[in-house]
């Protein structure tokens, strides 16, 4: 990369240098290695070995990280190493002084009427908006930065890239929606909507890196401009009045759904109750998937619920598995309209749902049978039917899934603070504390013995272990159930993962410090 920075001394335009900069710090974006803070050891890496450079290319280099870099302190130590270059009489490059100038002049969406993506153009000049402009370093020049949102995806970002072609780029989008396509739409936004906007796409797409769902940057063009997206986003003005807000309450889904199921579209549906509990999953998938558009209809939208989130994501009983696709047909022909979509659309919608309802019937997976845990089991885990809570609870209570609890179900019901307390006493004196067992049983003389012989610090432990169950239980925050994944993926036993999440929570002073704390581990 140093010897690749050399490029950058016979650049005069700012815009190509940040680009290539750019382009150096995404090539390990997105990439994990078990235990290692991959942006930490590369990044900081470079910016140690082109400061120990001496060279008029690594000054180049740290010049580009000083602006771009992807953390504070990566941007700091470059900018440490930039200046001890200089003060050793190192030549600055001539756009050093341009770096990182580009200031916000527009803002614009384009998309379609179905919504599945939104492209963010945001349009951004150097120099003063008086200067007549100088083509050798940039100034007065425009260029577009364009970010693809994808709402079916949980809103993370699909694509990036920089255009200098604004007019022309800005034309045909116009051109588009005013005439060339009924489906089209463009608009003006503010520019604190805009990082509004953006500022939830990079979270997004950073929960589903570090999360493990399998998206991939690697090698590609969203790769190549994080930094540049970054740095941009910085310069754009916030408004905390404009932010993107969280899914709505459950009172407002409630209400939501009352009103479909009073309507003439839902006067058909047999099954009242099936029907609500269908309803309720269409309307969370729209609140916490789609940026709370619940209203929001398309074909992807369609397919994704289906055939992606459904499955992952909630155990459907039987009457409900049959009655998913219809509710869904009605809950496009009154939502549809709502949202705005022409009749075509809606039938192009309702077209779609058919051709997926085959796969969605025939290929609907036995999660059950699945985990290998008999459906009583399964629901008393998840009652509320989210299938992604399933992992964090089997871990928070692994007894659960065994026969020892067969015949008293309701005494340990992990619903019940009474019922987490029993599963947990039990699991408290069979595992986490001593591993003592008979015939596959955990020996309930030897925990009555443990607790006859410090109550006190029986009930204590007992107390944190049931404060980080029922933290388990809910997926609060999420960071907690990520943290213990990582540590179980580096050969740590579960009491071992207890005991460390124990002291993270109980040490803790307040929620940030909990989360901080969690990212440390």
């Amino acid at each position: 990369m140093l010897r690749a920075a050399r490029s950058f001394l016979a650049m005069r335009d700012p815009l190509d240098v940040e680009v290539g900069v750019s382009k150096m710090l995404g090539s390990w974006w997105g990439r994990r290695m078990p235990g290692v803070d991959v942006d930490r050891l590369f990044g900081e890496g470079l910016v140690a070995h082109a400061a120990d450079s001496g060279t008029p290319a690594g000054l180049a280099l740290l010049t580009g990280i000083a602006v771009l870099g992807t953390s504070v302190h990566q941007r700091e130590l470059a900018e440490k190493g930039a200046a001890a270059l200089v003060e050793r009489g190192t030549n600055r490059p001539v756009w050093a002084d341009a770096l990182g100038r580009a200031r916000p002049v527009a803002a614009y969406t384009s998309g379609n009427r179905f919504g599945d993506t939104d492209d963010v153009i945001c349009v951004f000049r150097y120099g003063p908006e008086e200067a007549p402009g100088d083509p050798a370093t940039g100034s007065g020049a425009e260029h577009a930065l364009i970010a693809v949102i994808d709402h079916n995806s949980g809103g993370v970002l699909r694509d990036c890239w920089v255009s200098t072609k604004v007019d022309r780029l800005l034309a045909h989008c116009r051109a588009q929606a005013e005439g060339g396509d009924p489906m089209a739409v463009f608009s003006t936004i503010r520019l604190e909507r805009a990082r509004a906007l953006l500022d939830s796409a990079l979270r997004s797409t950073d929960r589903a890196l570090a999360g493990g769902t399998g998206m991939s940057v690697a090698d590609s063009s969203l790769a190549a401009h994080n930094a540049l997206l970054r740095s941009r986003l910085r310069s754009l003005p916030r408004d905390p009045r404009d932010q993107v807000r969280p899914g709505r309450s459950r009172d407002r889904r409630a209400m939501l759904a009352a009103r479909f199921l009073a309507s003439d579209a839902a006067a058909d549906l047999s099954d009242s109750f099936a029907a609500s509990r269908c309803v309720d999953h269409i309307i969370a998938y729209g609140c916490d998937v789609d940026g709370d558009r619940p209203l929001r209809v398309s074909p992807r939208k369609v397919e994704a619920f289906l055939l992606r989130w459904l499955p992952r994501r909630v155990i459907l009983l039987p009457e409900e598995h049959e009655a998913m696709p219809h509710v869904l047909a009605a809950w496009i022909r009154w939502a549809g309209p709502r949202h705005g979509l022409p009749e075509v659309a809606v039938d192009a919608t309702l077209d779609a749902l058919w051709e997926a309802t085959a796969a969605f019937t025939t290929s609907y997976p036995d999660m059950a049978s699945s985990f290998g845990l008999r459906q009583e089991v399964v629901r008393r885990l998840i009652p509320d039917g989210d299938l992604a809570a399933l992992p964090r609870r089997m871990f928070a209570f692994p007894l659960l899934a065994g026969d020892l609890l067969e015949e008293s179900a309701e005494e340990f019901d992990p619903a019940t603070r009474e019922g987490r307390r029993a599963l947990l006493r039990l699991d408290h004196f069979g595992e986490y504390d001593a591993p003592v067992k008979h015939k596959g049983k955990h020996s309930t003389h030897h925990a009555d013995a443990l607790a006859a012989a410090d109550p006190a610090a029986t009930e204590e432990a007992l107390d944190a272990h049931e404060r980080l169950a029922e933290r388990l239980w809910k997926g609060d925050p999420p960071a907690l159930w990520s943290a213990a994944e990582r540590l179980l993926d580096r050969g740590q036993s579960r009491p071992a993962v207890l005991r460390t999440l124990m002291g993270v929570v109980e040490d803790a002073e307040g929620e940030d410090d909990v989360a901080a704390r969690l990212e440390e581990l």
